[in-house]
C-alpha cells in the first residue's frame, strides 16, 4: 500500500467537516473512470466519471481510500488540511484488491500482516457450489471436508471444525456443522457479497473457536444506503440435475433503506465415474452410478431494514433458511432377516434443517474528543436440524445462539488507530434421540480486546491482544455402562468388561476456561508495489463441549467418540473408561507467518510461509478397541446386495478418544498471476501442510495433501473464458488406522458471455467441472471410499446486474 503525506500545498482547515474534489489518473496521466473514493469512518463515498473528476460533498475524516478494479488500493492521510484540488495516482495491479470486511479496521488483504483471502464478484460466482467448504477448496490454503456434496467446511491450513470459525457479517452462524462433517454450514453463498478468509490464528477479533482461523461470509442483508440495485443468478448442473435461483435487491427512499434476497435449490443424487463403494485404483468399466441419500432441497430469503443518519446507519435483519438433505453413508438396513434385498431401493435418510436468523448492525461516526466511531453487532439464532429415517425423526439437535459485539474505535493518539472490541456469545445446544452422543450443554464467553495499528513512514505495526472468559457446562453428563473389545488376527474377541456394574453414571460438569491472545505485526513496504509482512501470535482455545462430553455412537464419523473428559484405563486383559483425573487444558497455539507480496504491475506474488506449534492440541486418536453399532451402515451407496464390508465385523464402531497432545503444523502458500497482454492472464499457485504430533512421528488425520496448479484466463471483447488444471498429490502421511489416498488431476473450463441490456448487464455461461472425468477421492474426507467427488458436470445458467 503507498502511503500519501499531503504535508504541503495544502490549505488549513477550521473544521473537522470538508468538501473535496480531485481527478483520478494512473501512472502515465489518463483518467481512471469508475474509482470509488470513500471518506474512511463515513459513509461519504464518491465514484470518478469518464475523465477521472470526482466530488466528496461533505466528509470528516482526513483518511481517504481509493480502489478501482485493476489497480492497487490507494490510501491518502490528509493529516495536515485539504488541498483545493487533488489528483490521485493509481497504480496498475494484477492482483485484485478489495477490502476485509470482518476485521475491525477495515482495511485491503494487501495491507494485513495476517494473510487474507477474499472472494467476490464474478470469481465468487464462478466457484459456489452448494456448500461453504466446496466453494472455496481452490483457494490457497483452504480445502473442504466434501461430505458427499451435501455438505462440507472449509480446512484452513489443516484445521477445522471447533478450530475454524464460520460468520455471517462477523457474527458466528450458529449452527452445529463444528460438531459432525455431516452437518451442513447453515450460510448461502448464492445471495453473498463476498467471503473472507483469514488464515491462522484469528481468536483476537473472533474469540477462542478461531484459533485456526475464520471465514466470513458478507451479504448485504443490513443495507447500508438507499440506492437502488440488485442481481439475479439462476442455473442448471447436469451431474446432479441441480437448479438453483437466486436473486438480491436493494432499494431505498431519503433515510431508509431496504434489502431483500432469496435462493431456491434442489438437486438429486449426483454421478461419479465410478461406483461408489469400490476401491481406489481398481479397474472399473461399468456405467457411473449414483451417490445415495446426496440429494438436496433448500430455500431461504432475507429482509432487511436500515435507517441512514449523516455519521452512519441502524439496521435490522430477519432471515429464514429451510434444508433438506441427504445424508451420504448413512443408510440402515432395518428388514427383516432373509428377506431379498437386491431389489429395494436404498433406504433415503436425510436431516430436516430449520434456523431463523435476525441481526441488527450499527455504524455510527463520532465527532467526539475521544471516540470516531461505536461499531455494534446483535445477533440472535434458532437452528434445529432432525435427521429422519423410516419416515420419523431419529436424532434432533438445536442450537440457540446470542452474541453481542461492540467496536469502540477511539480518535488518533500518537497517530495510533485502533479501539476495544467487546464481545459476548452465549449458546445452548442439544442433541436428542438415537445418536444424540453429546449431552446438552451451555457455552458462554465473554471476551475483551484491544487493536491498534500505526504508519512509521513505510511501516505499518499493528498489535492486538484479549482476554477471554468462556464458561462449558452440562448438566447430565452420561458415563455408560458399555462394553467394549479388541481384535485380534482379524477375530472378535471381547478383551474387556464394564467400567462400572448397573446403571449408566450421569454427573454434572461445570468448567471455566480463560484464554489469552497476543499478537504483533508489521507490513513493510520496503519499495513502491512490493512488501513484506511478519505476523506473530499467541492463541489460547478453550474445549468445546463435543471434545469434552462426547459418548456415544457417530455415524457421521462412523465411529464411537469419547470426549477428554474421560480415560480409558487398562488392566491386563479388561479395560474401561472412567472419568479422567487430569483437568482439561487450553489448547495454546503459537504461530509465526512471514509473507512476501509484489502486488502492482503487470506481475503480481504473493508468498506466504507459517510456522504453527499447538500445545495440547486436542485431537480423537484410535484406542485399538470397537464396540457394536446400534445400525448397520451401508458400505455400498446403491444398495446393491453382497457389497464387501470395510471389515470382517459387521455393525461394529472403533472406538476414538479425544486427547491432548502437543502438534506442529507448517507450511507453505504460493500465488502468482501475470497479465501478459491485456486480454491474457496466467496464475500459478501451490499450497502444502505438514501436520504431526510433536514428541513423536505420528502424522494427524485427515491432513490435506499437497497442490498445485494453473489458470489461464483470456478476455476477447465481452467474452471471458478461463481453463484451470489442479493436481492433488499422494496423501501417504497418515495417522494410525487411517489409509492413504491417490493423487488425482482435476480440470475445469468456464466461458461468460456480458451483454449490455438497457441498464441490466446479464452474463450468459457455461462451467464444465472435472473436465476429464477423473475419479477423485477428498483425503479430507470421512467418506473418501464411500462417496467420490462428482464426475464430469456442466452448469450452464445466466446472472444479471443492475
Amino acid at each position: 500500500m503507498k502511503k500519501c503525506l499531503l504535508a504541503s500545498a495544502i490549505a488549513a482547515i477550521s473544521t473537522n467537516a470538508f468538501a473535496l474534489s480531485g481527478t483520478v489518473v494512473d501512472l502515465d496521466g489518463n483518467p481512471v473512470p469508475n474509482a470509488r473514493i470513500e471518506v474512511v469512518g463515513s459513509k461519504t463515498v464518491a465514484s470518478s466519471d469518464a475523465s477521472g473528476a470526482f466530488n466528496v460533498d461533505e466528509g470528516t475524516s482526513h483518511e481517504i481510500h481509493v480502489t478501482a478494479a485493476g489497480f492497487s488500493h490507494e490510501v491518502l492521510h490528509l493529516d495536515e488540511g485539504v488541498p483545493a484540488n487533488l489528483t490521485v495516482t493509481l497504480r496498475r495491479s494484477a492482483i485484485e484488491q478489495v477490502d476485509v470486511i470482518g476485521l475491525p479496521i477495515h482495511a485491503s488483504a494487501i495491507e494485513s500482516a495476517q494473510p487474507i483471502t477474499v472472494l467476490s464478484g464474478e470469481a465468487l460466482r464462478n466457484s459456489q457450489a452448494a456448500t461453504l467448504g466446496d466453494t472455496l477448496e481452490n483457494e490457497v490454503g483452504v480445502h473442504t471436508s466434501f461430505h458427499g456434496n451435501v455438505a462440507s467446511t472449509p480446512i484452513i491450513r489443516g484445521l477445522s471444525g471447533p478450530r475454524v470459525l464460520v460468520t455471517q457479517n462477523s457474527l458466528d452462524v450458529s449452527d452445529v456443522s463444528r460438531v459432525g462433517p455431516d452437518h451442513a454450514v447453515s450460510s448461502e453463498v448464492s445471495t453473498a457479497e463476498q467471503v473472507e478468509v483469514l488464515r491462522g490464528p484469528a481468536t483476537l477479533f473472533y474469540g477462542s473457536g478461531a484459533i485456526g482461523g475464520v471465514v466470513n461470509v458478507v451479504d448485504k442483508r443490513v443495507p447500508t444506503d438507499p440506492d437502488t440495485y440488485g442481481e439475479y443468478f439462476v442455473t442448471h448442473e447436469t451431474v446432479n440435475d441441480q437448479d438453483l435461483a437466486s436473486i438480491n435487491l436493494n432499494t431505498g427512499v431519503d433515510s431508509f433503506a431496504l434489502h431483500l434476497d432469496g435462493f431456491w435449490r434442489e438437486s438429486d443424487n449426483y454421478k461419479t465415474p465410478v461406483a461408489p463403494d469400490n476401491e481406489p485404483g481398481e479397474d472399473h468399466s461399468h456405467d457411473a452410478l449414483e451417490v445415495a441419500n446426496s440429494d438436496d432441497e433448500s430455500n431461504g430469503y432475507t429482509v432487511g431494514s436500515s435507517f441512514l443518519m449523516d455519521n452512519g446507519y441502524v439496521g435490522i435483519s430477519v432471515g429464514k433458511l429451510n434444508r433438506q438433505y441427504g445424508i451420504p453413508g448413512h443408510a440402515h438396513d432395518h428388514g427383516e432377516e432373509g428377506e431379498e434385498a437386491e431389489e429395494e431401493s436404498p433406504e433415503r435418510v436425510y436431516a430436516d434443517l430449520e434456523q431463523d436468523r435476525y441481526q441488527l448492525i450499527s455504524e455510527i461516526q463520532l465527532d467526539s474528543e475521544w471516540l470516531s466511531a461505536i461499531n455494534t453487532r446483535i445477533g440472535y439464532t434458532d437452528y434445529t436440524h432432525s435427521e429422519i429415517e423410516n419416515g420419523e425423526p431419529s436424532t434432533t439437535f438445536s442450537n440457540k445462539t446470542t452474541e453481542f459485539k461492540l467496536d469502540l474505535m477511539h480518535q488518533p493518539l500518537a497517530h495510533w488507530k485502533g479501539g476495544v472490541v467487546l464481545q459476548y456469545k452465549t449458546s445452548d445446544a442439544e442433541a436428542r434421540g438415537e445418536e444424540a452422543f453429546t449431552p446438552p450443554s451451555d457455552s458462554d464467553s465473554l471476551g475483551l480486546a484491544i487493536v491498534e495499528e500505526r504508519h512509521f513512514n513505510n511501516l505499518l505495526v499493528q498489535l492486538g491482544a484479549r482476554i477471554e472468559q468462556v464458561n462449558v457446562s452440562a448438566d447430565a453428563v452420561r458415563l455408560p455402562a458399555l462394553e467394549v473389545h479388541a481384535h485380534e488376527e482379524g477375530e472378535h474377541e471381547e478383551e474387556e468388561e464394564h467400567e462400572h456394574e448397573g446403571d449408566d453414571v450421569i454427573f454434572a460438569e461445570d468448567l471455566t476456561f480463560n484464554p489469552v491472545s497476543l499478537s504483533a505485526g508489521l507490513v513493510w513496504e520496503f519499495t513502491p508495489g512490493y512488501n513484506a509482512a511478519i505476523a506473530i501470535s499467541h492463541a489460547e482455545r478453550a474445549p468445546s463441549a463435543a471434545e469434552l462430553f462426547s459418548f456415544g455412537a457417530h455415524m457421521g464419523t462412523r465411529s464411537y467418540e469419547v470426549g477428554a473428559l474421560f480415560a480409558l484405563h487398562e488392566e491386563g486383559d479388561e479395560a474401561h473408561f472412567d472419568v479422567a483425573e487430569i483437568e482439561p487444558e487450553l489448547e495454546t497455539s503459537n504461530n509465526i507467518d512471514l509473507t512476501f507480496r509484489k502486488h502492482e504491475g503487470d506481475f503480481g506474488l504473493i508468498l506466504n510461509a507459517f510456522y504453527n506449534q499447538v500445545d495440547n492440541y486436542y485431537y480423537q486418536t484410535a484406542t485399538g478397541f470397537f464396540v457394536e453399532g446400534e445400525h448397520e451402515h451401508d458400505e455400498d451407496a446403491e444398495g446393491e446386495e453382497g457389497a464387501e464390508e470395510e471389515h470382517d465385523h459387521g455393525g461394529e464402531l472403533p472406538v476414538y478418544a479425544f486427547t491432548m497432545k502437543d502438534a506442529v503444523l507448517y507450511g507453505f502458500e504460493a500465488r502468482g498471476i501475470w497479465q501478459v497482454t491485456p486480454a491474457f492472464k496466467a496464475t500459478v499457485f501451490s499450497d502444502y501442510v505438514h501436520a504431526e504430533l510433536a514428541d513423536s512421528a505420528t502424522y494427524l488425520p485427515r491432513t490435506p495433501p499437497m497442490r498445485f496448479g494453473t489458470r489461464f484466463e483470456y478476455q476477447w471483447q465481452s467474452v471471458h473464458t478461463q481453463i484451470g488444471w489442479s493436481h492433488y498429490s499422494d496423501q501417504d502421511d497418515v495417522a494410525p488406522m487411517e489409509t492413504s489416498t491417490d493423487g488425482y488431476d482435476w480440470v475445469d473450463a468456464s466461458v461468460n458471455w456480458t451483454l449490455p441490456l438497457a441498464s441490466t448487464d446479464l452474463s450468459l455461461f457455461l462451467k464444465v467441472d472435472n473436465l476429464t472425468d477423473t475419479e477423485a477421492r477428498v483425503h479430507t474426507s470421512f467418506l473418501k471410499d464411500l462417496a467420490p467427488k462428482p464426475g464430469r458436470n456442466f452448469r450452464i445458467g445466466l446472472r444479471g446486474t443492475f
